[in-house]
């Protein structure tokens, strides 16, 4: 180097004194040390070399990202003698454009995830539309056949079967909703208690069984006694097993089988559902667990539903700290899940009555001595729901009143004097809280209430009990549960009256 003015020293930390006479090697990294040699080459030759981009180090060790015009020197004869350099500092350039670009990268990837959400969301409102709109379908034309009267008993029977049937199936496709709602949310809520795992296994066996006949499926079972009782929800424990088997069935063709493996093993309990059905294929096995997401997302696929099902279960079983897997050797190979539960939920085992071993509840509807004569009054804005009420009630012995309103309600209860309120929530103009509050309040009555409602919520079950209703109850609900619900009040409200007059 023969010049180095103050804007080089500005910029290289070097005086004039330091490199004067050195080499300009100096300023290369080390990873550039054949940069030099080629960029003389090309001086030697007569070419200018403008805008070249490249990395110079500071004295300071410091890394600049420059930019680099390089023009030869001629002597008076037009000979090369040496080389001007003009440095420029695009460090700071050259990190905007990174930020730049990164944020473009980033705006490209949230585009792409927004569209693929967007794609997913519509994908699974078509699917939703069609999984509701499906059951509705044989609902309506089944009522439709049954109302016009001309119909005989026997298709009668089928066609009663087919409604309730197809009632089943949605009532499950809303809660599978309501579920994925509560997880999200972090508002599910497990209710650990002993439980036999052999009988919750043999209870989702007898719920399927239906099914796998009519598919002519084998279900095969080897229950090891020693896996259980565990601590658990049961209701939660026999919606996963459920969920396994309505898979395995589900994809299983005809004449097929279903193999279910309950035993110890160390230091964890664990259950294996194997079945011959279509198999899972290998890329979409890290998707299996997700929320709705199904290997054949169309609405023309061959089977329902709405790809909730396996998300369920694994958070299902995640919060009774276990883990669940799922293998498949291909296509038409079959697949096996595998549910592992610590040793830990089988530890201090609560000395009660193991799941599947209570008394069941009554099969058909049949009077009752607590609540033959009881005076039930029913409060829904559904005329369907009311006489539905008025029919569960009537064949149990009770009396029942019904209104279509708070208003009305109210009017009953002051004429009518019942014993017992069974209220809906969501009506118009008066809802169910500020029914229940007049009455609590303005009437100043301890009436037994229950709140039977399609308000399902932990906050809508708090606010309903906060209000003053003595007991919540979803729908829909089964006519024996119901009864049962009734009942146990009954039961409650008399006990405490014998206490308050002892």
């Amino acid at each position: 180097m023969t010049t180095w003015n103050h804007a080089a020293e500005k910029l290289f930390g070097y005086t004039a004194a330091e490199v004067i006479g050195k080499p300009i090697t100096i300023l290369i990294p080390q990873d550039h040390s054949d940069e030099e040699r080629q960029i003389l080459t090309r001086i030697r030759r007569g070419e200018r070399i403008e805008h070249y981009e490249t990395r110079r180090r500071r004295k300071n060790g410091r890394i600049l990202q420059v930019s680099q015009t390089i023009s030869p020197i001629r002597d008076s004869l037009g000979r090369v003698i040496g080389a001007s350099n003009i440095t420029r500092d695009i460090t700071e350039q050259k990190r905007a454009e990174r930020r730049e670009r990164q944020t473009l990268r980033q705006a490209q990837e949230a585009r792409r995830q927004a569209e693929e959400a967007s794609s997913a969301k519509d994908n699974f409102l078509a699917t939703i539309s069609h999984e509701l709109r499906t059951p509705i379908t044989a609902i309506l034309g089944w009522s439709r056949i049954l109302m016009s009267g001309q119909i005989s008993p026997d298709r009668q029977r089928k066609a009663l079967e087919t409604i309730d049937r197809n009632a089943r199936s949605q009532a499950q496709l809303i809660e599978d909703l309501l579920d994925i709602s509560r997880i999200v949310s972090g508002r599910l809520r497990i209710e650990f208690k002993s439980v036999d795992l052999p009988a919750v296994i043999a209870a989702a066996v007898e719920a399927v069984r239906p099914a796998a006949e009519a598919k002519q499926i084998r279900i095969q079972t080897v229950l090891s006694s020693g896996a259980g009782p565990i601590l658990g929800d049961a209701e939660r424990l026999q919606q996963i097993m459920w969920n396994l088997l309505s898979n395995a069935i589900k994809f299983t063709p005809k004449d097929g089988s279903v193999h279910i493996q309950l035993q110890r093993i160390e230091s964890q309990v664990e259950l294996r559902v194997t079945d011959t059905g279509i198999g899972i294929k290998s890329e979409f096995l890290p998707h299996l667990f997700e929320r709705f997401t199904q290997a054949d997302p169309s609405i023309t696929r061959s089977t329902g539903g709405l790809g909730m099902g396996l998300a369920i279960v694994k958070s299902l079983v995640e919060l009774h700290g276990g883990v669940i897997s799922a293998t498949s050797e291909g296509e038409s190979k079959g697949s096996t899940f595998t549910v592992k539960f610590p040793i830990s939920a089988v530890r201090h085992m609560q000395q009660q009555q193991p799941y599947g071993q209570k008394r069941p509840l009554p099969a058909s509807l049949q009077s009752r001595d607590e609540l033959v004569g009881l005076k039930i009054l029913v409060v829904d804005d559904e005329p369907d729901t009311c006489d539905l009420l008025r029919f569960i009630f009537n064949e149990t012995g009770a009396i029942v009143e019904t209104a279509t309103s708070a208003e009305e309600g109210l009017q009953l209860f002051d004429t009518w004097e019942p014993d017992m309120l069974v209220s809906d929530i969501g009506m118009p103009d008066v809802d169910g809280f500020e029914f229940i509050r007049i009455i609590r309040e303005e009437r100043d009555s301890r009436i037994p209430a229950i709140a039977l409602t399609a308000l399902v919520r932990i906050e809508d079950r708090v606010k309903a009990l906060t209000a003053g209703y003595q007991m919540h109850v979803p729908k829909p609900v089964e006519p024996v549960e119901l009864i049962s619900v009734v009942a146990s009040l009954v039961a409650l409200v008399d006990r405490r009256t014998s206490e308050e007059s002892n």
